[in-house]
């Protein structure tokens, strides 16, 4: 079933209200407003007449730290019937690699159905089966092109065109800010569920923007795609300007200050050494068994913008070198603004191979995987400096950067 004309906002109808509201909440000094917090005021007008599904985890919060499906479903004027969960799950009880599987949520009463590593028409054969007319999706992303949840989103679009659905996106802000893409386009005989399309490894993106983008390049035939924006968010803005409360949209992203350094320091999944998990600062401490201060001090020496480098040792509870005290380094970014999350990421990798003499690749290859392509790691195997791997992506960026403007609603 359709919604009625006048229950119909359209992308360029919201992205002009999302201007309108931009420059009021300027003159008012009011804080943004979500996606979701723009739809609730409608009265919910684009689902009306809708049986509505909703792909979702503990990051579709309101301001006020109550989950929109708890807000939605005791609410006359939405008919949501049914809950998506992507990796993690939708009340986020599975760690990495793990999901809630297909139960009816105790709170409400809701089937649940599990997203994850279901794409194309077994992915199309769930929204199918849960009656929905209209599928939106309401997570908070963290700006890198290997946090899963944007490719749950191109799944869910893709499988939703598939099915014959209405999908909606309601957006939230990028916590590390849309004000640039950077870092290696992924090529496209890489792809994987940490990648599946050719992106940067930072995109600078929201969630609408990222599903304008894999509507109009990416899947083979578009989905009616509508989103409703946030409105009073400027690209250049960090997570703290949004008033929203954190909550860690996986285990291992506890804070917004994760979510920095997140698109750089994720690297080192690719390698021997520990990324932070297990700690209580998982990808801001990297380390492993006989690192000592020679790392940090090799780091620093590097003069990187934004961050310093302090030498480290903590014992991670799980993971890698478990239960073991290792050596390292912890990241302490001083100027968000003038941090370079990819760049550092890469300094990090060429610094740890000089000073490290048992520095290994995961034997996968997954580096390749988490890059886009062989090129980061047979460049610096061959001795590359951080600015000469750096250099190395900078044309095949600049083509997705033309790109990605076409689809941008954001100043």
């Amino acid at each position: 079933m359709r919604p009625s004309r006048r229950a119909v906002l359209t992308t360029a109808t919201a992205a002009a209200v999302s201007a309108t509201s931009t420059a009021s909440a300027a003159q008012r000094g009011r804080q943004p407003r979500t996606g979701f917090e723009r739809l609730a005021d409608t009265g919910y007008a684009l689902l009306d007449s809708q049986k509505v599904g909703i792909v979702t985890n503990p990051t579709g919060i309101t301001r006020d730290a109550r989950h929109i499906v708890d807000v939605m479903h005791p609410d006359p004027r939405v008919d949501l019937t049914a809950v998506f969960g992507p990796e993690h799950g939708f009340r986020g009880t599975a760690q990495a690699g793990g999901s809630e599987g297909r139960y009816d949520d105790p709170a409400t009463g809701l089937p649940v159905y599990d997203t994850y590593l279901k794409s194309g028409r077994a992915l199309a054969d769930v929204f199918t089966a849960s009656g929905v007319d209209t599928v939106v999706f309401d997570i908070q992303d963290v700006g890198a092109r290997f946090y899963t949840y944007i490719w749950t989103l191109y799944d869910c679009m893709e499988a939703a065109q598939l099915a014959g659905k209405r999908f909606v996106v309601l957006d939230r802000p990028n916590p590390v800010t849309g004000r640039a893409a950077s870092g290696p386009v992924l090529h496209r005989e890489f792809a994987t569920f940490v990648g599946r399309q050719p992106i940067s490894q930072a995109h600078g993106m929201t969630v609408a923007e990222l599903a304008r983008l894999f509507n109009g390049e990416f899947l083979t035939e578009p989905v009616p795609l509508e989103t409703v924006p946030t409105s009073g968010w400027k690209r250049s803005e960090f997570y703290d300007a949004s008033g929203l409360p954190w909550v860690p949209p996986s285990p291992n992203m506890p804070t917004p200050q994760t979510a920095l350094v997140y698109a750089g320091t994720c690297l080192f999944e690719g390698t021997n050494l520990s990324e932070g998990r297990g700690t209580t600062r998982p990808f801001e401490l990297l380390g492993a068994e006989g690192i000592d201060g020679r790392w940090a001090a090799a780091a620093n020496e590097l003069g990187l913008p934004g961050v310093r480098f302090r030498e480290a040792y903590f014992a991670p509870t799980f993971s890698k070198f478990q239960g073991k005290t290792i050596g390292g380094v912890q990241l302490h970014v001083h100027d968000p603004e003038a941090f370079d999350a990819v760049r550092t990421g890469i300094a990090l990798l060429v610094t740890a191979k000089k000073v490290w003499s048992a520095f290994a690749w995961r034997p996968d290859n997954w580096i390749d995987k988490l890059t886009g392509s062989t090129r980061v790691r047979t460049m610096i195997d061959a001795g590359a400096g951080t600015d000469e791997v750096v250099a190395d992506w900078q044309r095949e960026l600049a083509a997705f950067r033309r790109t990605r403007r076409t689809y941008l609603l954001y100043r």
